[in-house]
């Protein structure tokens, strides 16, 4: 854990885990104040300010894994490295079912190792860049999550962190496999963009997902720590 991290923040992704598969799941997104993650033409950095980036990049030296969707890898070409904190960077996991990422982006290329998570009987080889190609099954909202938490913990990486974007954060909450989930709000306002959460609609109010959680403030933007009861863990 990074000697300066606030505890109040940081104790409640050491501790212990509580789900029965000993797993930990993150869910992290940073929005505008009207729930955006990107304008209509996909730019995002930086919604959110310097303590957040360097907040994210803590959080991922507190994790084995770092996983984000190929539409993620496609705007941004993030490294998803530590590079602003101290601690190793983590195993980087890279979903793309359809396997329609090039080569050419970062993760694939140097740096921590990767792993390409595609859907069982996709073509390719064994390697993709530079990085290992892992093959779950499908259902019937994308890639399995259940089987593929159960990959990754048996590659030793039982805390994983799902850094984005929108849509597989949402996944992951629709699906019931966040232990916990810190939402960044940035005073920002957009108009139209990327939506943060992209979830099926609900019919009425007490439907609706409601949350506890407490509230931190990091530089000018306002970091909402969710605690949550993952349901879906590693078969």
């Amino acid at each position: 854990m990074p000697d300066s991290a606030p505890s109040p923040l940081y104790d409640p992704l050491t501790a212990p885990a509580r789900a029965a598969d000993g797993g930990f799941v993150l869910g992290r997104i940073a929005q505008s104040l009207d729930g955006r993650i990107a304008t209509r033409s996909g730019e995002s950095q930086w919604i959110s300010g310097h303590p957040d980036i360097v907040h994210t990049h803590r959080l991922r030296a507190l994790f084995d894994a770092v996983l984000v969707g190929a539409g993620t890898v496609r705007a941004d070409d993030p490294q998803l490295t530590t590079r602003h904190a101290p601690g190793a960077s983590p195993v980087r996991v890279v979903l793309d079912a359809d396997r329609r990422l090039g080569t050419q982006y970062r993760v694939f290329q140097d740096g921590p190792p990767t792993l390409l998570v595609c859907a069982r009987g996709t073509r390719g080889g064994a390697r993709h860049g530079s990085a290992e190609v892992l093959a779950v099954p499908r259902d019937a909202a994308g890639l399995d999550i259940g089987v593929l938490l159960a990959e990754l913990q048996a590659r030793g990486l039982a805390r994983v962190m799902v850094e984005g974007g929108g849509v597989t954060v949402s996944r992951f909450l629709h699906a019931g496999a966040l232990d916990r989930l810190h939402v960044t709000i940035a005073p920002l306002l957009l108009g139209d963009g990327v939506p943060a959460f992209s979830l099926p609609p609900v019919a009425a109010l007490s439907d609706g997902l409601r949350f506890a959680w407490r509230v931190h403030q990091l530089g000018e933007d306002v970091l909402m720590d969710i605690p949550l009861t993952r349901i879906c863990l590693a078969a």
